[in-house]
C-alpha cells in the first residue's frame, strides 16, 4: 500500500470522519472504498458510451429483431 498526500474542503473531511466512526472503519479505509466505486461507476459508464456509441454507427434495423418475436413469453397467455 502507499501513502499518498490529498488536499480536501474541511466540511468533506468532517462528513467522511462522521461517517468512517459510524461504519466503525477508518478514514483510509472508507476512502479507498468510496475511490474504488468511483472507478467502478466510471470503468461502467465508459461501456456503456461505446455500447451507445456502436449503436448510433450502426442502427438495429428495423427487422433485426423480429426473427425472435416467436420466443417471447410475456406470461399473459
Amino acid at each position: 500500500m502507499r501513502t499518498i498526500q490529498m488536499t480536501l474542503d474541511d466540511d468533506l473531511v468532517k462528513t467522511v470522519d462522521h461517517v468512517s466512526k459510524q461504519l466503525h472503519t477508518s478514514r483510509s479505509a472508507f476512502t479507498r472504498k468510496a475511490l474504488r466505486e468511483a472507478l467502478a461507476r466510471y470503468n461502467l459508464e465508459q461501456l456503456e458510451r461505446k455500447h451507445r456509441q456502436g449503436y448510433e454507427r450502426h442502427p438495429v434495423a428495423a427487422d433485426e429483431l423480429s426473427v425472435w418475436e416467436t420466443e417471447q413469453a410475456w406470461g399473459d397467455e
